[in-house]
């Protein structure tokens, strides 16, 4: 397997990912790089990492994708970037998957120019996997389509489902729709007709109805569909609440002499629990419904965060995701009609 990798992507490129490179590089054999970057800031670094170099081709990449560009902007020039040769090398079947940290809207844009939507998704997903009290659990989406309708919905379950088992090795996750509330009557009417379409899609899916915030984390769901809207703004709440959190708790435990012995006695626990809560190592979103694998980063990871990144890259690529998707995406559309009508009864 090779991973193609956007060097100069993220807020501390090429440093973390480089490390990053160099951590999963010692962890996982099997495993070979095409690094798209400016050679004379990535080539310095390989001559002294030889078991990395010896598995790693370097691509020379004078052009980024800047972390402000708009989407469109990024469009207009981002033949030949980093980024751009990254994505390019999976069509060119080069490499399995390519990650980056880089911009997102612009990984978005240039990964769908680049690869195009696999037959039957109207628009590609973003995922986060979300620890829970049981695990950890996938949310779609994120943030990459502020509005998602029925058939859309749909089609974010069977992406869901597949990536679950690809990535948790669940045989069959349990599949819910985020809503307001639990009860049949609760939602506005693209989430109702959503829950018909993923009933009585004859998939063979662990549909368990609706879900709601609160459940997410309590390890409801094993996959929980919503629109990019309320999925990123409810990424953004967790993120700050376990950052409050942990502020929270920073504070409790340097606040008097008595509360610092506390924290030496109850030292190897709490280093557990930091472990459980940093987020390098659920770090990794995958553009769902393309003719290739991408992975986003976190733009802010660590070198931690990154090889993360890489890992689940590697997984996807050792999967059958795309070929499952494709199955289900493709049994869905021989009867629309029966669907349509089922949902509209």
């Amino acid at each position: 397997m090779t991973l193609s990798i956007d060097a100069m992507g993220g807020d501390s490129a090429p440093d973390v990912v480089l490390e990053g490179l160099k951590l999963f590089c010692a962890r996982r054999s099997g495993v070979d790089f095409l690094l798209h970057g400016r050679e004379d800031e990535l080539a310095p670094f390989l001559s002294r990492e030889p078991a990395l170099a010896k598995r790693t081709t370097l691509r020379h990449a004078d052009a980024v994708v800047k972390s402000s560009d708009k989407p469109s902007q990024a469009l207009r020039r981002a033949r030949g970037t980093s980024m751009w040769n990254a994505i390019e090398s999976v069509k060119a079947g080069e490499a399995t998957a390519a990650v980056s940290a880089g911009n997102t809207g612009a990984l978005m844009a240039i990964s769908m120019l680049v690869l195009r939507k696999m037959d039957g998704v109207h628009r590609p997903a973003m995922t986060a996997i979300w620890p829970t009290v049981t695990g950890r659990a996938i949310v779609l989406d994120v943030g990459a389509n502020l509005e998602a309708d029925a058939q859309q919905l749909l089609t974010f379950a069977i992406m869901g489902e597949a990536y679950s088992r690809a990535v948790t090795g669940s045989e069959k996750p349990k599949i819910g729709l985020l809503n307001i509330g639990t009860e049949e009557m609760k939602g506005h009417d693209e989430i109702r007709q959503a829950a018909d379409l993923i009933r009585n899609s004859g998939l063979d899916f662990d549909y368990i109805g609706y879900v709601e915030g609160n459940d997410i984390a309590g390890g409801v769901a094993d996959v929980v569909v919503t629109d990019g809207f309320t999925g990123n703004v409810a990424l953004k709440t967790a993120e700050g609440t376990a950052r409050l959190l942990g502020s929270y708790l920073r504070e409790a435990l340097t606040s008097g002499t008595m509360a610092k012995a506390g924290a030496l006695i109850a030292s190897n626990g709490l280093k557990s629990l930091k472990a459980r809560m940093d987020p390098s190592r659920v770090n990794g979103g995958v553009l769902l419904g393309l003719n290739g694998l991408v992975v986003k980063s976190h733009g802010g990871t660590d070198a931690e965060g990154f090889a993360t990144a890489l890992a689940l890259a590697a997984d996807l690529g050792e999967s059958h995701y795309q070929e499952e998707v494709a199955a289900n995406l493709a049994r869905i559309a021989k009867a629309p009609k029966d669907t349509e009508s089922e949902t509209a009864a």
